[in-house]
């Protein structure tokens, strides 16, 4: 009966979803970089969103690690990163956009989250950081989903990567509330959830079918 203890019951789900989501951000951006290899192109997604969802993810894995909460509570942050620094790079190349200006922003950029990741740079600024997270991060997502409704061709977003960053969201919600109620996470999470969704709606309607 201790085994199926209410408390532990929930924890047990909490660690299972963590580990679900975890695995699904091992290949969720994946899709969305072999569609753009593939076609060569980036119609359709948002330069700007995308360095602002990096930017987004980084701070919030920084405070996760600086403040000590459970690795696998935020786990897919680094796996996250891995693949958006290599989608950021494929559509920065498509776009004409690999130029010394990317590549200063980049030296800045690995400067920066060293810095953070050190505490050579004070963890009070992260801390005052982490409370733009949620708007960074919402309007990376609304950036994408006004350039699918103003290209009304989305054949260069993939769906399944979409999908998956709204399942893994809401997922989160529920682990973080038990991990560690941390409101600025729960809010980020929520509307990250919901704007996932409205993109990937976006995507499916503006989804322009293949050709024979």
């Amino acid at each position: 009966m201790d085994f199926l203890d209410e408390r532990g019951i929930l924890y047990v789900i909490a660690d299972l979803l963590s580990i679900v989501t975890i695995a699904s951000c091992l290949v969720s951006k994946v899709p969305q970089i072999q569609t753009v290899r593939q076609l060569h192109s980036a119609k359709g997604l948002s330069v700007n969103g995308l360095l602002m969802e990096l930017c987004s993810y980084t701070v919030t894995m920084l405070y996760n690690y600086t403040n000590g909460y459970a690795f696998l509570s935020y786990l897919e942050y680094p796996i996250l990163l891995l693949q958006e620094y290599v989608l950021v790079y494929y559509v920065l190349r498509y776009e004409s956009l690999l130029n010394q200006r990317a590549y200063q922003f980049t030296g800045l950029y690995v400067a920066v989250f060293i810095g953070f990741a050190t505490a050579i740079i004070p963890t009070s600024i992260l801390m005052m950081l982490v409370p733009f997270t949620t708007p960074v991060g919402a309007t990376s997502k609304v950036m994408q989903l006004i350039a699918i409704l103003r290209s009304k061709d989305s054949q260069s977003v993939s769906l399944i990567t979409w999908g998956i960053s709204a399942f893994t969201n809401s997922t989160r919600i529920y682990t973080i509330m038990l991990d560690s109620g941390d409101k600025m996470l729960l809010a980020n999470f929520g509307i990250s959830t919901l704007l996932s969704t409205l993109v990937l709606l976006a995507a499916w309607y503006y989804k322009k079918p293949k050709k024979d």
